[in-house]
Order: structure tokens, then sequence, then C-alpha cells
């Protein structure tokens, strides 16, 4: 009977170190599938580690690593995505209220300078009254002038309009591309 137990022993010591052998490769190649980035699924554990799929759902130690380096790797996956999602919604709205403020202050200089031509046409009416016709002759000049850049600073006004309604298409465009690819990320997901 000695003998007989001495090789039910054996071979259990035997199978424990098949199994721990195993589980070292299995540790292994989820370390390599991560250095290579490779996706983490069972499949592709087992056949990097050289072991059966049925191997790694029936044993509770395998079955342990390679659910939590799935759960790793989906949490990695959705930071990524995450970080990257809030990274160019960032900047699209930076974009955006670059645009609006360039716009505010666009639409603040341009009532400026129509308060001061009105000033000034106030002025030159009352120079025409009282002063002769060569400071007339000035002031129309400076009056021309003005205009110029009235109408220089309503045309500025219309270009950044131009360009905030860009930047807000863009907003929205990315707003909807956004959504369908975490549309996509949920999909894969699920899978």
């Amino acid at each position: 009977m000695t003998s007989a137990s001495d090789q039910t022993a054996a071979a259990t010591a035997a199978r424990r170190r098949q199994t721990q052998d195993k589980l070292t490769r299995v540790e292994k190649a989820i370390g390599q599938l991560r250095r290579e980035r490779s996706r983490l699924a069972v499949r592709a554990i087992a056949k990097r580690a050289g072991v059966s799929a049925t191997f790694l759902y029936e044993n509770p130690d395998a079955r342990g690593l390679v659910q939590a380096a799935v759960t790793d790797s989906k949490s990695r996956h959705d930071r990524v995505a995450r970080d990257e999602h809030e990274r160019i919604e960032a900047s699209w709205r930076e974009r955006a209220l670059n645009a609006e403020e360039q716009l505010t202050h666009a639409q603040n200089e341009i009532l400026v300078q129509r308060r001061r031509t009105g000033e000034l046409m106030g002025q030159l009416r009352d120079f025409d009254q009282m002063v002769p016709g060569e400071s007339v002759q000035h002031l129309t000049s400076e009056n021309t002038t003005l205009k110029r850049r009235v109408h220089q600073l309503t045309q500025e006004h219309r270009a950044l309009q131009e360009r905030l309604e860009g930047a807000r298409s863009n907003l929205r465009f990315a707003d909807k591309r956004i959504a369908d690819l975490e549309a996509q990320i949920l999909e894969r997901d699920r899978s």
C-alpha cells in the first residue's frame, strides 16, 4: 500500500507542479501582451502561454489572473479614451471661447468707433460754421479716414463672426464624432 500511496502522492505533486508552471506561463503571457499593448482575451492569453482555454476557465487561480488582466486592460483603455475625449473637447471649447472673446472685443471696438465718429461729425459741423475752408478740408480728410477705419472694423467684425460660426460648427461636429466614438467603445466593450 505504501507504494500505491507514494505513487499517488508523486502524481499529485507532479500535477501541482504542472499547474504552477502553467500559472507562471499565464502570468508571463499576460505581461508580454500588456507590454505589446495587444488585446487581452482568453484565447490570446492561452495561445501565448501554451495552455488550453479550458485550463484558464476551470482553474480558479488562472481564471482570477485572466479576469484581473482583462478588467485592468478595459479600465486602462477607458481611461485613455476618456483622456483623449477630454483633450479634444477642451481644444474645441477653447477655440470657441477665443472666437467669442474676439467677437465681443470687435463689437465693443466698433461701438467705440461709431461714437467717436458721431462726436467728430458733430464737431465737423460746428467747425464748418466757424472755421475757414482750410480747416474744413483737414476735418473732412480726417472724417474720411475715420469712415475707412469704421469700414475696416466692420469687415473685421464680419470675419470674426464667420470664425465664430466655424468654431461652433466644428464643436457640433466634434460632439457628434465623440458621441459616435463613445458608442463604438460601448459596443466593443459589450463584445
